[in-house]
């Protein structure tokens, strides 16, 4: 999450009362909703109704009711619910926009974005719905992520993912001590970043109908100790180095050694999360050499440094 869009969240402090508006358009019992709404349910229990309201309606009375205001408004529904599709959406659309912050979960994206309300945004959708996106949503920037923030965007791929998303939305916002009090009550250990991707929505998106780019991403999986340069991924998915390019930037809207460089930082950060490795050992496990190098690249996509994060660890 970049800085400025943490901003925007974090500004959401101020509102006295803050209130969240939560659009359920599919089951209760998804994992999806219940992803969601559980932690911010357990927040406005901690903070009380002086701080935090988390309102729920469905999309039609949403539509059809008399306006409020809402600082963040959320459309939710699990990826297998993306049949059901609000009959009133564009007008539940319209008003939804009309909030400081607004966005959707699950199936919720997919209609966003065929609703062109995602054009030129970054958007997190369920790898399941990938292959449900129509060419007339192709500005919006649909991306492998868990969830997205983007200005005052936000999208989640739903699933366990919206557990981290509520969770991140609350440390945003009231900060780190009472997401620390909701993790604790829902016995959960570490919230995953925005920056971690769905491990199967390249195959999924992108298997078929782009055999190449699927295979140059498996070669860099399976080369993070001692990454290829681009034009060895190249050399051996049978392609040249700019049609690689070209295929990276249409798809993943990154360069190959970009998105490489990302996934063994990535791979890092899980390293020094979940294992024992000394910094160093993790740095060398995910192909730097230099332990400045390592330090400056982490610190560039996490906002911290490997020792900050390691010792984050340490202290939950």
């Amino acid at each position: 999450m970049a800085e400025h869009d943490a901003s925007l969240l974090a500004a959401l402090a101020h509102e006295r009362p803050l209130r969240i508006l939560l659009l359920n358009a599919g089951e209760p019992d998804s994992l999806s909703w219940s992803g969601l709404f559980q932690p911010l349910r357990l927040a406005a229990k901690l903070l009380g109704p002086a701080r935090l309201h988390v309102d729920v309606v469905s999309p039609d009375k949403f539509a059809a009711g008399a306006l409020q205001h809402w600082q963040l408004v959320l459309l939710v529904a699990d990826d297998t619910e993306a049949a059901r599709k609000p009959a009133n959406l564009r007008g539940v659309i319209e008003r939804l926009r009309a909030a400081p912050l607004w966005g959707g979960i699950g199936a919720g994206v997919l209609w966003l974005a065929e609703a062109g309300a995602l054009n030129g945004v970054r958007a997190a959708l369920p790898w399941a719905l990938y292959a449900a996106v129509p060419s007339s949503a192709d500005q919006a920037i649909i991306t492998p992520q868990l969830y997205e923030i983007d200005g005052n965007t936000l999208t989640c791929c739903g699933g366990a993912a919206s557990i981290d998303f509520a969770l991140t939305v609350v440390e945003a916002i009231f900060g780190a001590a009472v997401q620390a009090q909701i993790k604790e009550v829902l016995c959960i250990d570490r919230v995953r970043g925005s920056q971690e991707r769905q491990r199967v929505a390249l195959q999924a998106r992108f298997g078929a109908l782009q055999p190449k780019l699927s295979e140059a991403v498996t070669l860099m999986e399976a080369n993070i100790e001692e990454p290829l340069s681009t034009d060895d991924i190249a050399s051996l998915v049978g392609l040249s180095r700019r049609q690689l390019e070209r295929l990276f930037k249409q798809y993943l809207g990154s360069l190959p050694s970009r998105y490489y460089l990302e996934m063994r930082l990535q791979r890092a950060r899980q390293l020094l999360l979940d294992t024992n490795y000394s910094i160093v050992q993790v740095g060398l496990m995910c192909g730097f050499s230099s332990g400045s190098h390592f330090s400056t690249a982490f610190g560039a996509l996490f906002g911290n440094t490997p020792r900050e994060e390691r010792q984050r660890k340490l202290s939950n």
